[in-house]
């Protein structure tokens, strides 16, 4: 990424997307799942804290739990459950800032430079949203979107449309490489990814760089 291009931390909101009902792990709340007697949100805060100007945790359920944190909790503005794009919505609607970042609650592995790549893809492109590419396909909750883009997710939303590649799909978009950071996308679905996650997250989640 060009070394002279200087990041706009303060133009730039996180959503933690915390609205899911974790199916595959018994309908735990993922984002309140512990590492090393810590919640996979205490992992996420900790690298999104110097990397943008607010976090904004969007939650269906626990909220107490989650507001708990020191953060906003917002509730998807349509319906209950349908899916990352409305809780995108959601964080775009909540923020003024002009650029949303968006990540999942299961991925604790969040790097350092997470912003600054997603940004960097968005400016040299000339997009209007960025997402992560892992090397072998894209990531698509881990996005950078200009927040301009909400009127049309909002008419894409109240069609019936749910799926993010689909939206996507009809913006200019940017691919971020981070062929060399994989491990950041390693999620919670099951009981087995928590162990190997526990195997190699370190007790204090300030230790963690990829």
């Amino acid at each position: 990424m060009p070394a002279d291009t200087r990041i706009p931390v303060n133009d730039i909101s996180a959503v933690i997307l915390a609205g899911g009902k974790a199916r595959r792990m018994g309908g735990e709340d993922k984002g309140l799942i512990e590492l090393h007697d810590r919640p996979l949100l205490d992992y996420i805060i900790t690298a999104l804290r110097p990397q943008t100007g607010e976090i904004i945790i969007n939650a269906n359920r626990n909220q107490d739990r989650y507001r708990a944190f020191g953060y906003p909790v917002i509730k998807d503005l349509l319906g209950d459950y349908f899916g990352p794009l409305v809780g995108m919505a959601t964080g775009m609607q909540a923020t003024a800032r002009p650029y949303l970042l968006t990540v999942p609650c299961d991925s604790p592995l969040v790097p350092a430079h997470l912003t600054a790549t997603l940004y960097h893809a968005l400016i040299s492109d000339h997009a209007e949203l960025s997402v992560a590419h892992d090397g072998a396909r894209m990531q698509p909750v881990f996005a950078l979107l200009n927040c301009k883009l909400l009127p049309d997710l909002l008419a894409y939303l109240n069609e019936g449309g749910r799926k993010i590649d689909t939206w996507y799909a009809r913006h200019r978009l940017a691919l971020a490489d981070f062929s060399a950071s994989r491990d950041m996308f390693l999620n919670i679905n099951t009981p087995e990814d928590k162990a190997r996650l526990e195997g190699m997250t370190p007790e204090n989640p300030d230790q963690h760089t990829i």
